[in-house]
Parts: structure tokens; sequence; C-alpha cells
């Protein structure tokens, strides 16, 4: 009884202690954009759920941006696009109820040099892209469905529980560490032939200062869904993240849905 009492008095100074610590951190460093606004439709936008507005959303940033920033709206409406790359000081606003759909032409994507779970790699450019920007704001198949997959073409691994939709998607689960630069494969040409096993984030921004991502919704990423790396002053605030079936990393940060698809698993017997 003495023994227990005994440290029971040992914790009580370590307990107030630790409840009176108050940790130093730095104050994080909040967005703040030049009101201008411009409209996508001002640059030829098509609200058709068909046209790809690639365009029009680049040279709406770019227009922004060459004034010292502001707001790009995206109105209520369906778009299409291939992937985008952010610009410093420009807030790319989507208003209630707009959806931007992005191209799953895996063409549209061309291979960068980037970083992968802490090694420098190469992978397909993501479909928002930024990098050292500044101020920025922004499973199992069911049996029915694998059959349908495997009867399109494609390709099937030895065990033929993984379903690639091309030669490229399942060679790149053969090789060792697909996609990460060494002193033998250095350049992205040494990769072409691993392209669609490098899927695409969703959003990256590298080596960035003072980014808002808000009030957004990422749905169907075909990798990694919301990820800042290498970045500075981050406000991440009321995001939803929607995962398809086939993550093998459901957090919000990691998620890996089906968009593509880039691969797919066998129905579990």
């Amino acid at each position: 009884m003495n023994y227990l009492l005994a440290l029971a008095l040992l914790a009580l100074p370590a307990l107030a202690s630790a409840q009176s610590f108050a940790p130093t951190l730095p104050p994080v460093k909040t967005t703040s954009f030049p009101q201008d606004t411009v409209r996508i439709t001002q640059f030829g936008a098509v609200p058709d759920g068909l046209t790809a507005n690639t365009k029009a959303f680049t040279d709406a940033m770019e227009a922004c941006s060459r004034k010292g920033g502001g707001v790009v709206l995206v109105p209520r409406c369906h778009w299409r696009t291939g992937p985008l790359t952010l610009r410093s000081n420009v807030n790319l606003h989507l208003a209630a109820g707009a959806f931007v759909q992005f191209s799953d032409n895996r063409a549209d994507y061309q291979l960068i040099k980037t970083n992968w779970e802490g090694l420098d790699a190469v992978r397909n450019q993501p479909l928002l892209y930024g990098k050292n920007l500044e101020m920025v704001q922004k499973g199992r198949t069911p049996e029915g469905e694998w059959k349908k997959l495997v009867a399109s073409g494609g390709f099937l691994n030895e065990k033929q529980d993984r379903w690639y939709p091309s030669e490229q998607s399942l060679k790149g689960t053969t090789v060792k560490e697909a996609g990460v630069l060494t002193p033998e494969k250095s350049e992205i040409k040494d990769f072409e032939d691993l392209k669609d096993y490098v899927r695409p984030d969703f959003l990256v921004l590298d080596g960035c200062q003072r980014l808002l991502i808000e009030g957004v919704t990422f749905q169907n990423s075909p990798a990694w869904t919301v990820h800042p790396m290498r970045s500075q002053d981050v406000t991440v605030r009321d995001i939803t993240v929607r995962s398809g079936p086939y993550t093998p990393t459901p957090t919000p940060w990691t998620s890996n849905p089906s968009t593509g698809p880039w691969w797919k698993a066998a129905p579990s017997t």
C-alpha cells in the first residue's frame, strides 16, 4: 500500500507539469487574396460536361496571376478538364454546386520528377499541381463487375486476382521500387515504359507557402488525394474526401480510389 501511495505521489508533480506546459508553436501565416475576380467562362470554358476546358482554366489562372493575383471563379455547372497547374496568389474558387471532372485519358498526364513516400521519383503529373508557390487557396470488386472487367480486356497478374488496364500497369508491379529515381535511372524517359503504373495524385502542393484548402470535396483520386509536401503554413478546413472501394490506404490524406481505373482486385472467395 505504501509503495503504491509513493508512486501516486511521484506521479502528481509530473501530471501538474504536463498540464501547465504550453507549447510555443509559431503562428500560421494565413492567406489573403486581391478581390479581382475572373470567371473561367471569360476564357472560353463550356459547361456541358463534355468539352475539355483545360486551356480555359489555365488561361484564367495565368491572367489572374499576371495581374498580381485574385480569384478564379468556377461557376455552378459540370466542367471537364485535363490536369491543371496552379499559380501563386490565385484563389481557385468553386461556387456551390460546381463539379470539376478530370480527364480519365492516361495520355493527358505527363511524367514529372517529384517525390513519392520520401523518395525522389517519377510519377504522372497530379490532377492539380503546384510547386514552389505562395498563397494558394484552394476494397474488393463485386463478382459481376470483375467478370465485366476481365471480359473487357486488360491484363491479370500471375495469381489472376488483380486486373490492370494496360501492359504497362501490370509491368510496374514486377519492378522493384517502380518510379524511384536512381543513379541508373535518373531521367523521365527512363520510366516511359511504366507510365500507366505511376498513377497521378489528385492535389500535390510541393515546396509551397501559405496555403488554404477549404470547403471542397475530392472524389475518386487515382492515388494520394491531398498531398501538401515540403510546404509551410498550410491550412486545411472542412474538406471531404470520397474514396472508392479499391484503396489500400483509406485515410483522408492518402486515399487511392479507382478513377481510371488503374487496377482492381478480384472478389474475395
